[in-house]
């Protein structure tokens, strides 16, 4: 046999359980030199577990929003590195930043008092994470603050300003759904960070607020709509009718969440429907009037909004038009009523 044969080919640069040394992600091309505390935390059932919940959540069923949380949280490790690369507990803390996201991730999140923050604290305040840093000389309660926002970072940054965590989502949301018209490389290398806040020139701002404004859009669209109101009310009865706890749910991958599913009598009919006729819902804006009882009503949590700085300026100061771009988002819809045709 050939010398050659017997090799095995190199990991791809891709890979997410950290078995090649540097990781490039795909969206921003920035390469991250992995720590040994990085590879380890990537080889954590809590970490790994995010490979099987999509970012998307039940809007995944009816738009190509299907990328993964772990995909994400990656992608904002990238930014991580490309603002801040010697910053150990602040890249330590994008890695570990959505350990606490449910099946779905915000899809039923509140149902059963379950809150994905203080589910991930917990989950950094536990084995096998806590242990891990540890040993690594990392101080577990020192990340959780760092997740809290306490000191502020550009992983939470300031309210109402967007920061590297949400410009991920963004960007790579855009990309998914064919709208990001720019290099996402190239608008990185132009962006900057501002007391924590991304800023950017007049241009590349307003090419952020469209990703923003889009994305609130999507998230009031018929496509997010129509599946979240459904898996949230099957979420509620698979809580109600099998006796599972909110804590053994939340813990769930996207696959376990659909089989239990499908094992409980309650929710197998509506939960396949959901899944292979989903074009059969039909979503209108506001409550419904009287005792209107062909569906159910539903209301949006919020709508997520968040405006980058312009050449280091409040984006109401520096460019009116976008901020005014920003507030008319405000006037979209959050209560609807949906039905089965």
């Amino acid at each position: 046999m050939p010398a050659h044969m017997d090799q095995t080919a190199p990991a791809a640069p891709t890979n997410v359980v950290g078995a090649a040394p540097v990781f490039t992600d795909p969206l921003w091309r920035v390469e991250v030199e992995l720590s040994p505390l990085e590879v380890g935390l990537l080889r954590t059932e809590p970490v790994r577990r995010l490979h099987f919940v999509v970012h998307g959540g039940a809007s995944a069923i009816s738009t190509l929003q299907s990328y993964s949380r772990l995909e994400h949280t990656l992608g904002v490790l990238a930014l991580v590195v490309r603002f801040r690369p010697r910053d150990e507990l602040l890249r330590i803390a994008a890695l570990l930043h959505d350990v606490g996201h449910l099946p779905l991730s915000h899809t039923f999140e509140g149902l059963g008092g379950l809150d994905h923050h203080a589910i991930g604290s917990g989950s950094v305040l536990t084995e096998p994470l806590r242990g891990l840093l540890e040993e690594h000389g990392v101080d577990a309660g020192a990340v959780v603050a760092l997740l809290d926002g306490e000191p502020r970072s550009p992983l939470t940054g300031r309210s109402g300003l967007l920061n590297l965590d949400h410009l991920d989502s963004y960007v790579r949301s855009g990309r998914a759904a064919g709208r990001l018209d720019v290099d996402p490389a190239a608008l990185l290398g132009r962006l900057g960070l501002v007391d924590s806040a991304v800023s950017a020139d007049r241009e590349d701002a307003g090419t952020l607020v469209g990703l923003v404004a889009a994305e609130a859009r999507l998230h009031t669209s018929w496509d997010n709509v129509g599946p979240v109101s459904v898996v949230r009310r099957l979420a509620g009865r698979l809580l109600d009718d099998t006796g599972l706890a909110p804590a053994r749910l939340a813990r769930m991958t996207d696959h376990e969440f659909w089989s239990a599913l499908d094992a409980c009598a309650a929710t197998r009919e509506e939960s396949r429907r959901i899944r292979y006729e989903p074009h059969r819902l039909e979503v209108t804006a506001g409550h419904a009037a009287g005792d209107d009882r062909t569906g159910w009503d539903f209301s949006l949590r919020k709508i997520y909004s968040s405006a980058p700085l312009v050449d280091g300026e409040r984006i109401e100061a520096a460019a009116p038009a976008l901020a005014e771009e920003l507030d008319a988002l405000r006037l979209l819809p959050t209560d609807f009523h949906v039905r089965w045709r």
